[in-house]
Formats: C-alpha cells, structure tokens, sequence
C-alpha cells in the first residue's frame, strides 16, 4: 500500500493546504464496490476507498454528487477531499465520520424532503455516473416517462439480455416498456434532487443522532425513486417514513410506480450478482403488467 499511500497522503495536502502523512491505516466497511480503510496522521482522520485504476472516473462521478448533495443543504453528507490515482488504483478520500445504527429516523424524513425540493429544469444530471458497479446514464429529458423507459428501466433489460437474462424478462420487459405511460396517468413528476441509491447501508448517524446519508448516484428524477429504494431491502425506521408523508404526501399511485421503480434496481443486481434476482425481476414485471390490466 506504499506508493498509493504516500499518493493519497500527498493529494490530501494539496487538496487541504496542510501536509498529511499517514501513521495508521485500518480497513473498514465500504459497501460490495469498493475497498476502504481509515487513515490518520494521529490528529486528523479520512476515509479512503479504492478501485481499479480503470474505475477512476466512477469516484470523480461520486465526489461531483456528494458535493451537490452538500449544496443542497438539506441532509448531511460525508465532504469530498480529493480524488484521483496513486500505486496504479484510483482513490476517493473523504471525511472520516463517526457513524452509528440510531438516531433521529423524523429529522432524516424531513430532510429528505427538504432534499426533494430542490429541483431542476429536467430530468437528469450533468454527467453520467454509477449505480453499484453498473454505468447510469442520465443526459437531460424533457419528459419523465421517456427518461425512464430509456435511460433506467430499458437500459438494464438491455444489459440483462447481454448478460444471458433472456426468455420471459424480456418479453414481458418490453410489454412493460410500450405501455409504460398506463402507471403515469393523472401524475406528472417535477425534477426532485435525488440520492439515487438510498438503501439502508447508505445511511447513518453521527454520535449526535444527526442523520448522514452518503454513496449516492446522483440524478434529477421523481421523487418517488429515493422512496421506493428506501422500501426494496427496509433498514428504515416507521418515524423516518411518517415524516417524510408529514412533510410532502404522496399521490396514491406510488403503491404501484414504488415496484415500478425498485425494479430498475432488482434488475441491476441480477446484473452485477446474478443469483436469483433476474427471477424476482421477472415477477415484479409481471405484477406491473397485471395492475395496467
């Protein structure tokens, strides 16, 4: 870990105007993606996380969306430092924080909605970036029901005919996608900020209780998409959700654009991990296509 070590430790310098030499390095949790440790010089402390040398630009994506995020003011985030690579990998560093499993589930509602309420001219965001290890276009769209149908939902099932998911996912796939407009009827979504990953394990709480939400894939999208994501796998207390519904009720169609919409990331992970996903995707797609009657 030398040589990349010693590139991290000057990159942070440059980045903070201070020079940083690291005493100790330890690994730590850092997701499916990634590798990460926490480094510290004895006084300060960053979270470091490490890829392949071909994936540097996935951390450049990450960094431009922790700081929009930032900029939003709504939900804390971990604050980039810098990226780039070192020793042959690419690198992220970012604030070391001190995160735990409790704490104020109502704030994080809240400020999620907060988070929502920033808004853009149109769907989308100013660069592509990643969903787990899987590209995520997201060139701008007037039109909401066409970004998804393109950009999201018959981009994976195109990815999932390329990696052998063929049969009835696909051809219910694309039944899905022609009437696609039958789940939208009466609802047309404003551009919210979105997180864009915003499962359980990307979201904690500082010692403080303060809520802290962080690997994001970032987008200009309907709201409902954070929503439903929150639901795929749980790990979200009933405060957080009574919150958020207090702060900005939901049209009653998100009961079924919610597996509309979790299906683009049970889709993804039967394209990263394989496993028995393509089967539940299957099934979600055919529950969509019973409630369009």
């Amino acid at each position: 870990m030398g040589e990349l070590l010693d590139g991290v430790c000057a990159a942070i310098g440059a980045a903070t105007g201070m020079p940083f030499h690291a005493r100790d390095a330890r690994t730590a949790h850092g997701g499916d993606i990634s590798a990460a440790s926490v480094i510290s010089d004895g006084t300060r402390r960053y979270f470091l996380k490490t890829q392949p040398v071909h994936r540097r630009d996935m951390f450049a994506a990450e960094a431009a969306g922790l700081a929009e995020l930032a900029a939003a003011g709504a939900v804390r985030v971990p604050q980039p430092v810098c990226h780039g690579v070192a020793g042959g990998q690419a690198f992220l560093v970012l604030e070391a924080l001190s995160l735990g499993g409790c704490g104020d589930a109502a704030q994080l509602g809240h400020q999620l909605a907060q988070l929502h309420r920033v808004s853009a001219a149109h769907f989308g965001w100013q660069r592509d970036n990643w969903i787990g290890a899987t590209p995520q276009q997201n060139g701008w769209m007037d039109d909401w029901v066409v970004f998804w149908r393109e950009r999201r939902l018959g981009f994976q099932l195109r990815l999932a005919q390329d990696n052998g998911h063929g049969g009835a996912l696909q051809r219910d796939g694309a039944a899905l996608l022609e009437r696609l407009d039958g789940l939208f009827a009466g609802y047309r979504p404003s551009p919210s900020l979105l997180h864009g990953d915003l499962w359980g394990g990307n979201h904690g709480y500082l010692d403080d209780g303060t809520p802290v939400i962080f690997d994001p894939a970032v987008y200009f999208g309907d709201r409902e998409c954070d929503l439903a994501m929150t639901e795929l796998f749980g790990g979200f207390a009933a405060a957080f959700h009574a919150a958020y519904r207090e702060a900005w009720p939901l049209d009653p169609g998100y009961r079924v654009r919610r597996t509309l919409y979790n299906l683009y990331h049970v889709l993804n992970h039967a394209n990263m991990f394989g496993g028995g996903y393509a089967g539940q995707a299957q099934g979600m797609t055919r529950e969509l296509l019973a409630e369009l009657g």
